[in-house]
């Protein structure tokens, strides 16, 4: 059979080879790794952002604290802010000439609230603030432990056991940045020079790096060892009663060398707020970082608060962040998901799409918008909705199924041609969309010319329709080609019946017989082919200059003439694909994708090539050539393990009858934030992961693949190690969750 395979195709023999090799590595490996998931209750985090005021100076929060009755407190550059359990709107609590910047919060066991700002104390009580008489401002720091309370600025230090206010001499630094009891009746103080341990009757001081990482301490808490953690300059020191005993730093997870707050939480993790976010370690030995306007309004962390429920109550200069959590099962994620597409992500005629935020951030400001990839993106949501009707049959499903397919005939039908179809379509009244129609000067042309000889100046890319209802989008795009066969190939499996099979073949037909009559080309209306749809062997074979896309659009146009053939069952299309095969050794250019030249890279052909991979294991008939694909599919998916795609790891075991990579995938769904909004997130600022080249060698990205909650905001399309982006208005379309959900629900990896 080798000898048989060489003659054919000189790729296909090493591929053979290794599907051995990894075929034995795959059953020791699946012997250990779950294959199915029973859906539970889990917490899912969400960000709720609470601004306390208008201006600047209200929104700085130095200090945030949580009362016996669930209040919270905010010590702000603007005042003392209260806002009472379950409302949203926060109060000034002094106001007139007291009012001014404030530093800290207390409440003692009687339920006082004692407040510290620039003027002295203040001791609240009916809802009235008063000045408490003999302590000068101001009050930075405050502490109400058992029947003391501790007022310390940097003016004097002072006790109140019940009988009043007294002044205590001490030799404490000034500079108080954080003070904690020490469960006696002493205190740990942090301080620019140092940490101090005082009692009433000696004081100990703390400096040398024997003793802190560095001088200048800025947070302390006790975790659940009765460890002293120590957050500064340098990041945490991890102290018993008399010495040092660790450091965590940059090393260790925390993503600055600043640490600026650190909290004992009420399931015993330990929050440690920095200048680049807050970091949680857990009891379990895991962590997990919490960062961006996604889930901060500012990622300076000045303080840290936890309710009742255990939610956190995160101080920063631009607001209060509470990081809420919810339970949840991946069923239920699905339904607030679904809701959320619905709600803002399906534009007529049934576009699943991206929507644009007038106000960034703001979704009630939401209003639709074009993009390059409706076709593609819509083709996932086909794909989505075919599988949620596989898994449930829920006439629902079948129905928007058959909604998004019509809009993506429609694409062709609009251009009114042979078979070429659009990117997109818009209302023939929209005033606003991307790419308007523009002329090129001579200059311009010149200049793109020489940036890229293959640069085709499109001028007019918009196009009314005859029936004047729409305008539709040119100078279509191979991935736009990828998405829709993606889309067709589950909807005719798994939806369909006979009547629609024969639309949808026909309609696939129609769209290959159009590539077949100009050279394998996708042709606009200008008569010239698309800037990228390319399949020719002209160019993909013989032209220098379309070298970079020979493997991947090789294996692109055999997956397409593959698909016509499998719906329709006429010959041409077998015999062209045996053609682009035997003559033009379109399957040996196919055998190189998985070794593409490192210049040549980007991430978003790997999804284009995961959309095609169902349509050759699934209607390929030959035995060797299927063999060929199953052992391509096995090699490139060595290689995408690492990214923790649950899209990539579900159609691998669709098209290969597996069960692997479920954890990574499940872990994913989990983790994904509620959140589309594209928020603006930058790893750089981070220091404890390193910006490389790789996996693709022309982007920034990190060394360590980022969990879902602190990544960009997915499509699949998009490098997922990208180290920075993000545009708050847009928000995604959820359908990049919901499909490989779907998937897995239809395949039995994850039950309801």
């Amino acid at each position: 059979m080798i000898a048989t395979l060489r003659k054919r195709s000189p790729g296909l023999v090493a591929a053979l080879f290794f599907i051995l090799i990894v075929a034995c590595s795959r059953e020791k490996s699946e012997k250990t790794e779950a294959a199915f998931y029973q859906d539970k209750p889990f917490w899912q985090e969400y960000h709720e952002a609470s601004l306390i005021g208008k201006n600047a100076e209200s929104n700085e929060v130095r200090r945030i604290f949580i009362d016996k009755e669930d209040n919270a407190w905010a010590a702000t550059a603007g005042g003392i802010f209260k806002r009472n359990s379950g409302q949203s709107v926060w109060t000034k609590v002094i106001s007139g000439e007291n009012d001014g910047p404030a530093y800290s919060v207390a409440q003692d066991e009687m339920g006082t609230i004692w407040l510290g700002n620039w003027n002295g104390l203040y001791k609240f009580s009916n809802n009235n603030p008063e000045k408490v008489n003999g302590l000068k401002g101001p009050v930075s720091t405050l502490l109400a432990v058992k029947n003391t309370v501790y007022a310390l600025g940097p003016k004097a230090f002072w006790i109140n056991k019940g009988q009043g206010f007294r002044e205590v001499k001490s030799n404490t630094a000034k500079s108080i940045r954080d003070v904690i009891s020490d469960g006696n009746s002493g205190l740990w103080i942090a301080t620019d020079v140092g940490l101090y341990h005082w009692t009433e009757t000696k004081t100990q001081h703390y400096y040398q790096t024997d003793a802190l990482i560095s001088g200048y301490a800025k947070g302390l808490a006790f975790n659940t060892d009765q460890k002293l953690w120590v957050g500064g300059l340098g990041g945490v020191t991890v102290r018993n009663a008399t010495s040092k005993e660790r450091e965590i730093g940059v090393k260790n997870g925390i993503p600055s060398s600043y640490v600026t707050a650190l909290r004992l939480s009420p399931d015993s993790s330990m929050w440690v707020g920095t200048q680049s976010g807050v970091v949680r370690f857990r009891p379990d030995s895991t962590k997990s970082l919490l960062f961006s306007r996604r889930w901060l309004l500012d990622d300076q962390v000045n303080d840290i608060a936890f309710d009742q429920q255990g939610n956190a109550w995160i101080a920063t200069p631009k607001g209060v962040s509470i990081i809420r959590k919810r339970e949840m099962t991946l069923a239920s994620k699905s339904d607030f998901f679904y809701q959320e597409l619905m709600k803002r992500h399906i534009r007529a005629p049934w576009i699943a799409g991206q929507a644009h935020l007038k106000i960034p951030g703001d979704t009630t400001s939401w209003e639709p918008e074009d993009d390059d990839n409706d076709g593609e993106y819509t083709g996932n949501y086909l794909a989505m909705e075919s599988f949620r009707y596989a898994a449930t049959k829920l006439p629902e499903a079948k129905l928007n199924a058959k909604k998004a397919f019509g809009f993506l005939k429609l694409l062709q039908e609009v251009t009114g041609t042979d078979g070429f179809f659009a990117r997109t379509i818009i209302p023939a009244d929209w005033k606003q969309m991307h790419d308007e129609n523009r002329v090129f000067t001579a200059w311009e042309k010149a200049d793109e010319l020489v940036k890229e000889p293959r640069f085709k100046p499109v001028e007019v890319r918009w196009h009314l329709s005859k029936d004047g209802k729409w305008r539709w989008k040119g100078d279509t795009s191979s991935d736009e080609m990828c998405g829709h066969m993606f889309g067709y190939y589950f909807y005719y499996t798994l939806v369909a019946d006979e009547a629609e099979k024969k639309i949808i073949a026909a309609h696939v037909g129609k769209i290959v017989d159009h590539l077949m009559r100009n050279n394998l080309n996708l042709v606009d209306v200008d008569g010239t082919h698309t800037r990228w749809s390319v399949w020719s062997p002209d160019q993909l074979n013989r032209d220098p200059e379309w070298l970079p896309d020979r493997n991947q659009n090789s294996m692109e146009i055999l997956a397409f003439i593959k698909l016509a053939h499998f719906m329709t069952g006429e010959e041409k299309y077998q015999q062209e694909y045996l053609r682009l095969i035997e003559k033009e050794h379109y399957l040996d250019n196919m055998a190189q994708v998985t070794s593409q030249n490192p210049a040549w890279f980007i991430y978003f052909d790997v999804v284009l090539q995961a959309y095609l991979y169902p349509i050759f294991i699934q209607c390929e008939q030959d035995p060797e050539r299927l063999k060929f694909y199953k052992a391509h599919l096995e090699e490139w998916f060595t290689h995408r393990k690492e990214d923790h795609n649950p899209l990539i790891n579900f159609i691998y075991n669709y098209c290969l009858h597996q069960r692997s990579e479920l954890k990574n995938s499940v872990d994913f769904l989990k983790d994904t934030p509620l959140d589309l909004v594209d928020w603006p997130i930058d790893h750089r600022k981070r220091e404890d992961i390193r910006i490389v080249r790789t996996p693709v060698l022309e982007d920034e990205q990190v060394d360590v693949l980022q969990p879902p909650s602190i990544r960009l905001t997915v499509r699949w399309d998009k490098n997922p190690w990208t180290a920075a982006g993000g545009n708050p208005q847009v928000e995604r379309e959820p359908v990049f969750w919901l499909l490989p959900y779907w998937m897995s629900r239809y395949l039995g990896m994850i039950s309801k």
